[in-house]
């Protein structure tokens, strides 16, 4: 017999269902429950990685339905009910005997199919009503509980340390990105990383995050974040490039995160290649900006204010301070927001972004990172990741966020 390696307790699991649930009333007030596809989304309400779909009705037990895995599904997933199944039409059925039936309108969390499932999906039902529900499971994953919160202030200390403590001893200047991309993957895994990181957005990938050194910070990218970097290759857009090396006078840029059991951090760690009186007034302004905005917006950021209110503040900032131009990225590489939400992905609700106006709640998780960029030279600022609480921001991945110089 085997054991689960580590489980979600119970009492989570079903504070996670009310969240969706209630949450569902307002997204979707005719469904009767919701179908989730996505295999996070799975993680996320039961604690098994399963493949295949749960339904979660306003009423009654949830029911795990796999397609392959059920073993594994039946080890570690803390739900009552958890069959298999092969074709999406056997599903009314078997949640019917499971003791909680379709209704009339299901939900479903979109996101989670490809255009070719859910054509499949909506063949194979086609006497139930499908809405859209995606919403409800991201409004109940923006707020944390005590045992989230636990395993990201832990996953943030450890970001900290490998950032801050660790790579300083080992960093030189000279080296090439691709050299220090690897310095950071040996410190992440000796603290404990797990290899894995998750976005949200449909297409989006990351793998270790950024690596930038000097102009590679303002280098054309197609990732949705302001960071530029010329990446291992056209095919891997990620860490960094094994020609581009680390010169005197250049900053360099590591915006990576951290995951520990499917929780991320996110952290941008700024490190200079010489003394710090080798520092031109121009970039040690730029990342000041960057710093004092980010302090800004934790001291502000409490329950009750809005993702746009922080947004607004910091762009009106930039605009009147001369920092427009390179604000949150160049040209083309120039993004919409300032912040995020973050937990089982990267980019988690809310955006810190004009129009967000779902006022921040105690337990929420967000990375706040204003940058600039310096054209012709480099971007610098910086990321952390802050639990939102009545007294403002508690930053979860260290509390140092000058630009350290590495000779």
């Amino acid at each position: 017999m085997f054991e689960a390696i580590a489980r979600i307790p119970g009492i989570e699991l079903t504070r996670r269902h009310d969240a969706v649930r209630r949450h569902l009333q307002t997204v979707a007030p005719e469904a009767g429950g919701i179908l989730v596809f996505s295999r996070l989304n799975i993680f996320y309400l039961t604690g098994t990685f399963g493949q295949g779909v749960l339904w979660l009705p306003l009423d009654g037990k949830p029911v795990l339905l796999i397609r392959n895995g059920i073993q594994r599904a039946r080890i570690e997933a803390g739900v009552e009910h958890i069959l298999s199944f092969k074709s999406y039409s056997e599903l009314p059925g078997l949640c019917a005997d499971a003791g909680s039936p379709f209704t009339a309108t299901l939900a479903a969390v979109m996101a989670g199919l490809t255009w070719q499932l859910g054509l499949m999906l909506s063949a194979k039902l086609k006497d139930y009503t499908i809405v859209p529900g995606d919403h409800a499971v991201a409004l109940a994953k923006m707020v944390k509980s005590d045992y989230e919160l636990e395993i990201l202030r832990r996953c943030g200390a450890l970001h900290h340390k490998c950032l801050y403590e660790m790579l300083p001893e080992k960093l030189k200047p000279g080296m090439t990105e691709r050299e220090v991309s690897h310095l950071a993957w040996e410190a992440f895994f000796a603290e404990g990383h797990m290899g894995m990181m998750r976005m949200q957005a449909h297409g989006e990938e990351i793998f270790l995050g950024h690596i930038a050194a000097g102009d590679s910070g303002n280098y054309p990218s197609g990732f949705n974040g302001p960071l530029g970097l010329r990446g291992e290759h056209p095919a891997s857009v990620f860490m960094g490039n094994a020609n581009k090396v680390w010169e005197l006078g250049e900053p360099l840029m590591l915006d990576i995160g951290f995951q520990i059991e499917g929780y991320h951090t996110d952290k941008t760690q700024a490190y200079f290649a010489g003394p710090e009186s080798a520092k031109t007034d121009e970039i040690r302004k730029a990342h000041d900006f960057c710093i004092e905005m980010q302090n800004w917006c934790c001291e502000t950021a409490r329950p009750g204010v809005t993702p746009a209110e922080l947004y607004e503040y910091c762009v009106d900032q930039a605009d009147k301070r001369g920092f427009a131009d390179g604000f949150m990225g160049l040209d083309e590489n120039k993004v919409p927001f300032i912040g995020h939400g973050i937990g089982l992905t990267i980019d988690e609700f809310p955006p810190i972004a004009k129009g967000f106006d779902v006022p921040f709640e105690n337990g929420m998780v967000i990375a706040i990172e204003p940058k600039q960029s310096i054209r012709g030279v480099a971007m610098v600022g910086v990321e952390n990741t802050f639990e939102i609480t009545d007294d403002g921001c508690r930053c979860l991945s260290g509390d140092s966020y000058e630009m350290i110089p590495i000779e």
